[in-house]
């Protein structure tokens, strides 16, 4: 293996090593906790909400605590299509 295989190998098996260290929150929704549509409108304004972030310590990118798989679901979708898609149907 050349040393540029071997740095790809270390830093996934550190990513991997560091990823094992996450913690779920515990339950903590509520019925009027975040969902879906809230998540994809959140996904949406990503970018906006990012950028807000950096100036303002109200401003946050992802709501916590949220009603978790649905909340997820919707902001993957709404961050998928202000980044335009996972690229499919693009240029070839």
């Amino acid at each position: 293996m050349n040393r540029a295989t071997l740095a790809k190998i270390g830093t996934l098996a550190a990513l991997l090593l560091l990823a094992a260290c996450a913690h779920q929150l515990p339950a903590t929704a509520q019925p009027g906790a975040p969902g879906f549509f809230l998540g994809l409108f959140h996904g949406f304004v990503i970018v906006f909400s990012f950028i807000g972030s950096l100036f303002s310590d109200t401003i946050s990118v992802y709501a916590v605590p949220n009603n978790g798989g649905w909340y997820n679901f919707g902001f993957a979708l709404g961050a998928g299509a202000f980044g335009g898609g996972s690229g499919i149907l693009g240029r070839r």
